[in-house]
């Protein structure tokens, strides 16, 4: 485990929710649109497969966007994500309606972002991540930063340290050994 002081181990054991921002997180950002206005975009399979194996260890992934988009709710679905609050530049609402209706504190959440906007989540939750090319304001108050930029990994790699620290990584592994 990267470096994790004992309190940011505390924290991360008591984790029972993953919200991701969207943006710059599932993807890495960029947008593309065909001539028609079509938007198009890019999520990683490692990042996929990293939110299902969280899922069978027992902590619930949520997906909070300030964008509205069909491939964002399409990809959710394909990996068992229930919880996709989109077109939420706010994203309290949004987060507070999660807690509420899992029946969780924000000590027991924990939000991956990238820029200014998933700041009041990222503060709120037991544990903030940022990926790796974050904006510096994020990474500044984030609690921990991933080494994989967003789109590329970073997801991932933050299912992975939640399930170490959690020590339910290698029961996972044992499925593929």
């Amino acid at each position: 485990m990267q470096n994790l002081s004992q309190t940011q181990q505390e924290k991360i054991k008591r984790l029972k929710l993953l919200i991701l921002d969207v943006d710059g997180v599932l993807t890495d950002g960029r947008l593309f649109f065909d001539d028609n206005g079509k938007e198009y975009k890019c999520f990683h399979a490692r990042d996929g497969h990293g939110i299902k194996l969280l899922r069978q260890s027992g902590v619930e992934v949520a997906v909070i966007s300030g964008r509205k988009s069909n491939s964002v709710a399409l990809r959710m679905q394909s990996l068992g994500v229930d919880l996709v609050y989109q077109g939420h530049e706010d994203k309290r609402a949004a987060f507070a309606e999660i807690l509420q209706n899992l029946d969780l504190r924000a000590e027991q959440a924990a939000h991956v972002g990238d820029d200014v906007l998933d700041l009041p989540i990222m503060l709120r939750a037991g544990f903030g991540f940022a990926v790796a090319d974050a904006n510096f304001a994020v990474k500044q108050r984030a609690d921990w930063c991933t080494l994989t930029p967003g789109g590329l990994g970073a997801v991932r790699e933050v299912c992975d340290l939640i399930m170490q620290v959690q020590g339910t990584f290698d029961r996972m592994l044992q499925n593929y050994l």
